[in-house]
């Protein structure tokens, strides 16, 4: 039952967005924040990030925009009092905070009370020597390791140990600080780089088990002891790659049941053990070869995977956590997703998810883009399908990298060597060099022996090609109807298809609706249809029946912004989650379509009807289409409902608010001058160059004025 104690909960946020912490938080906060406001208790929240949903007025009774130190959350429960400090839904700053908080004695000496998971858990989970110490004591299997406070411990373990040799730093964020060395002087860099970056000057430094598979379990556990595991998802990178760096399915597709119970017993035991109340994420080095595991951390909060997890499964973790921080069990709490079951029963899936990382190179193109342990993806997006073909196709179109199928053409040139150099590296085009060289006719074994990823993945791809290569075969006259259908099953676009065939994109619509090869809408509802659920979120198919049936509201559709990158983060979420309040404040239902996990727009409970589809011409026409909007918005999320604009007008949809033309007229340099000398407005001295030998010209012509 709830702690009547419990009056006023001052909630730690996670501040700016950083490489491995991004819009993840502001979910998890916002929902914390709304649960605890259900139930009647006072909402005191500190966060300085004026992008998020959480920092709005309508989610905390008293926000505070300081920075997140101990001397401004001193201040703020001096003067709110609050009873309890929920501090698990802030990333890794909030338990960061939190500790600080518990080490000068602060919370106690002011009679608040730690929610959720306790400090002696926290300290368990990100405390490398404390965790060690507690899986030798539950006989979990860790890699052989060696805590060190110093270069010279690290490199006395690596004269002991083979190379190459994992560091992990204690209490960091993503990686942050952490690699994998492979002699001494890479080990002297990563080690001295940790234990600079952790804030106890602490690493584990550990013999590599790169090659393993890598699978992760969420888990929650309430004060009674009950646990379940949310959600199982495997990293199609085998381990030594970070997991928000990796490509993850959910649920795992190579494990026997053999190995899912085994690693789900062990995550219940490692939970228990733990003391954790509320969500905690656990990940697992599975031998590809036998039924031997490691256990490679724990993260005693929720996590980006948590927001991945909630919205693969419709489970709302950070919701059921904040509930569970004030004393509820999980057997008290329905799950509101499908209205009918309580919180304690675990999650099914009918379907299969992709999870794609979303990197800053299009930036920063001089940066190392190899991948390890650190974390290096801004955010990511999320596929829904009935096939990991499919899936993973929906995926990669929703990256908004400029490619709608499998073929990244910068790498079509390329020499075998180069192609190689990408794979072995493990850098962040390392799929599409292996889709490129299964065109020119690498086996599915020597890419299995070069990068140790399973078979079954390697499989697919293997399919996926062959079925490019019969797509490019045919001619578009010479389509059929079996053709098509096996084609959009297996996830490629129109726009892929119009470039195999010679045709407009138009044409391939106006074929596949004349074959009447139209996608459907499935239900994500927890429970695998088992139950009714009365939660409108829905993915596209081209199998099966339609369950999404549109009523005969007014409705308006929001394009949300897509995945977090360098220039546009959460306050474009943010205005699409004002932009839902808003039209349904009006009378509108409001429509959203998003692909970002880590988003408010993607909570179930934010739009009147929510579509985790790419932000492509064709999905949005789709969902446009099936629901009959009067109208769509794309002017909420930033630079992605601005570049497919044009292409909504002239599929005949009534786009709200600005023209094409007048984005067109303010977005390229050569028209916005000439608009402004129209006006009479003084611009800055400028002409547009189309390649760098004219801009080079250019530059040299132009005269610089200095002031």
């Amino acid at each position: 039952m709830r702690k009547s104690t419990i009056k006023t909960v001052l909630v730690i946020g996670s501040g700016p967005i950083v490489i491995g912490q991004a819009a993840e938080f502001d979910y998890s906060g916002t929902q914390g924040c709304l649960a605890l406001k259900e139930e009647g208790i006072r909402v005191v929240l500190l966060n300085p990030n004026p992008a998020t949903v959480m920092t709005d007025e309508t989610c905390a009774d008293a926000v505070y925009f300081e920075p997140l130190s101990v001397a401004s959350v001193e201040e703020i429960i001096k003067k709110e009092k609050p009873d309890g400090l929920l501090a698990t839904l802030g990333g890794q700053t909030g338990l960061n905070l939190a500790l600080k908080l518990d080490e000068q004695d602060i919370l106690k000496q002011n009679g608040v009370e730690m929610l959720g998971t306790p400090i002696s858990s926290i300290k368990k989970g990100e405390d490398r020597e404390l965790f060690r110490s507690l899986m030798y004591e539950l006989n979990e299997p860790v890699p052989d390791s060696e805590i060190v406070h110093s270069l010279a411990e690290a490199l006395a373990f690596a004269g002991e140990t083979a190379y190459p040799i994992i560091v992990r730093p204690a209490y960091t964020l993503g990686g942050a600080g952490g690699g994998i060395a492979n002699d001494d002087d890479e080990l002297k860099k990563i080690v001295e780089n940790g234990l600079a970056q952790s804030p106890i000057k602490q690493c584990l430094v550990e013999k590599s088990i790169a090659g393993f598979k890598e699978i992760e379990y969420e888990v929650m556990r309430d004060e009674n002891d009950t646990c379940i595991t949310i959600c199982n998802m495997e990293n199609v990178d085998p381990v030594g790659i970070h997991t928000g760096d990796s490509i993850v399915v959910a649920p795992s597709q190579t494990l026997t049941d053999k190995n899912y119970q085994m690693l789900r017993s062990a995550s219940v035991k490692i939970i228990r053990a733990l003391g954790i109340v509320g969500g905690c994420n656990i990940q697992f080095a599975l031998d590809p070869s036998s039924d031997r595991y490691y256990l490679i951390e724990v993260n005693p909060r929720v996590s980006r995977s948590s927001a991945l997890a909630s919205k693969a499964t419709g489970y709302p973790i950070a919701r059921i956590a904040a509930k569970l921080s004030i004393g509820y069990c999980l057997h008290e709490l329905v799950n509101p997703v499908t209205g009918h079951t309580y919180a304690s029963f675990e999650p099914a899936l009918d379907y299969c998810i992709v999870k794609f990382p979303r990197w800053p190179f299009d930036k920063f193109f001089l940066a190392d883009r190899k991948l390890g342990t650190q974390m290096k993806a801004t955010g990511e997006v999320m596929a829904i399908e009935r096939s990991f073909e499919a899936a993973l196709q929906k995926a990669i179109r929703s990256l908004e990298i400029g490619i709608y199928d499998l073929c990244l053409p910068r790498l079509t040139e390329k020499v075998d060597s180069d192609l190689w150099d990408h794979v072995n590296k493990a850098d962040d085009v390392r799929l599409f060099a292996l889709f490129e060289l299964m065109r020119r006719g690498v086996s599915i074994e020597v890419i299995h022996q070069k990068t140790q990823m399973d078979r079954f993945f390697l499989r697919k791809f293997s399919k996926l090609i062959e079925l490019e290569k019969e797509a490019k075969q045919l001619d578009f006259l010479s389509v059929t109807h079996e053709n098509l259908q096996r084609f959009k099953q297996t996830g490629f676009s129109d726009c892929a298809l119009s470039s195999y065939w010679s045709v407009d994109e138009s044409a391939i619509e106006a074929k596949r609706k004349q074959f009447g090869i139209v996608p459907v809408y499935k239900m994500v509802d927890t429970c695998a249809a088992e139950f009714q659920a009365e939660t409108p979120y829905y993915y596209s198919s081209y199998f099966g029946e339609n369950e999404a049936q549109p009523t005969s509201q007014k409705k308006i559709l929001i394009v949300g912004s897509g995945p977090i990158r360098i220039g546009q983060g959460i306050e474009f979420d943010y205005c699409s989650v004002h932009g839902a309040k808003a039209l349904r404040k009006l009378g509108y239902e409001a429509v959203i379509m998003n692909n970002n996990p880590e988003t408010v727009s993607t909570d179930y409970t934010t739009a009147d009807r929510l579509y985790f589809e790419p932000l492509t011409k064709e999905d949005i026409v789709a969902v446009a289409e099936l629901e009959q909007v009067e109208g769509v918005i794309v002017t909420l999320s930033g630079q992605t409902g601005i570049g497919v604009m044009k292409s909504l007008e002239e599929a005949g949809l009534n786009v709200l608010g600005v023209s094409s033309s007048t984005i067109h007229e303010l977005e390229d340099r050569e028209a916005f001058y000439t608009f402004l000398t129209q006006l009479n407005i003084p611009h800055i001295p400028g002409q547009t160059a189309y390649s760098a030998d004219e801009a080079l010209h250019l530059a040299k012509e132009m005269t610089f004025h200095y002031s």
